[in-house]
């Protein structure tokens, strides 16, 4: 506000600045994360142009090789560039974490909004059964879904696999989900769209949707770290990906074991990919949390 020789005051309406760049200034830890994720997604987007070796390539004369210009990261048992297979395996963890936690988030997301707009036996039904699946560990009844599914592989990467992954997340994210809906239900809004006879499915997914979806972004960058360790640790374990297909945790099994004293760069750079990969998400996950809960706001 000023004023003028006239006597009028004027008013400075302050210039609003992007969302992005909000958020870069108040979340610089998340920032950082985001341009971890950013590399990644773009180094795996690129693959073909960024990584220096084919990743399936065997060369026997260079089995186990020490990192050298030829090979940055150094070589696995089968003369592999281990550098290239880091890059396309952040392609099959992005695939992989990305798909599994939209199917996982958003499936909860919808049995928690169901969950708390219709109440009573409804509500019962589907909370015990949420029960149910939060009473296994993680890694157990992602096993468990992949020993009943089996295989299918689609392009390299296996569908049942994403799915075994997005199970465990549909408890957790129905849960949040419908605590945020029962608040809402309540609202003026929802009994007025109610009394002019709108229908369940058009209340639920354009009055009650929109007003999740914060608490649902947060907990789909959140569980993408989930995913990408738990798919790490699923082909560690030959569950996952197989052979030849390139993924970290794949990378961490098998002649890696074997030659761990050898040739330890064949375990610690792509466990440097798995860390790196799931602190950039979590980073990223809490700052979002930060940024978009009003209450932390205060």
């Amino acid at each position: 506000m000023s004023a003028t020789d006239a006597g009028t005051i004027t008013y400075t309406v302050p210039k609003r600045r992007h969302p992005v760049v909000l958020f870069v200034t108040q979340q610089p830890l998340g920032a950082a994360g985001l341009v971890l994720i950013v590399l990644m997604l773009t180094a795996s987007l690129f693959a073909g142009f960024v990584a220096p070796y084919d990743p399936l390539a065997v060369d026997y004369e260079s089995m186990l090789g020490a990192p050298s210009w030829a090979h940055l990261l150094g070589t696995d048992a089968f003369g592999r560039d281990v550098l290239s297979r880091i890059i396309y395996g952040a392609r099959t963890a992005l695939v992989v974490g990305l798909a599994s936690s939209l199917l996982g988030c958003t499936l909860g997301a919808v049995i928690g909004m169901v969950s708390a707009y219709f109440g009573g036996r409804v509500d019962m039904l589907i909370q015990r059964l949420m029960d149910i699946l939060l009473s296994f560990p993680i890694i157990v009844l992602a096993l468990a879904v992949v020993a009943v599914l089996g295989k299918f592989v689609v392009g390299g990467i296996d569908v049942n696999l994403i799915i075994a992954i997005a199970v465990p997340m549909v408890p957790k994210v129905a849960r949040v989900v419908r605590s945020s809906a029962l608040a809402i239900r309540e609202m003026p809004y929802v009994d007025a769209a109610r009394a002019a006879g709108f229908s369940d499915r058009r209340i639920i997914f354009r009055h009650i949707m929109p007003n999740v979806v914060a608490p649902y972004l947060i907990m789909f960058t959140a569980f993408i770290a989930q995913a990408i360790l738990l798919e790490a640790s699923l082909s560690f374990l030959g569950l996952g990906v197989t052979e030849p297909t390139a993924s970290w945790g794949l990378m961490l099994s098998g002649s890696s074991a074997d030659f761990y004293q050898q040739a330890p760069w064949m375990i610690v750079f792509p466990g440097v990919a798995i860390s790196l990969a799931v602190f950039a998400f979590n980073l990223f996950g809490d700052s979002l949390r930060d940024w978009l809960d009003p209450k932390i706001k205060l």
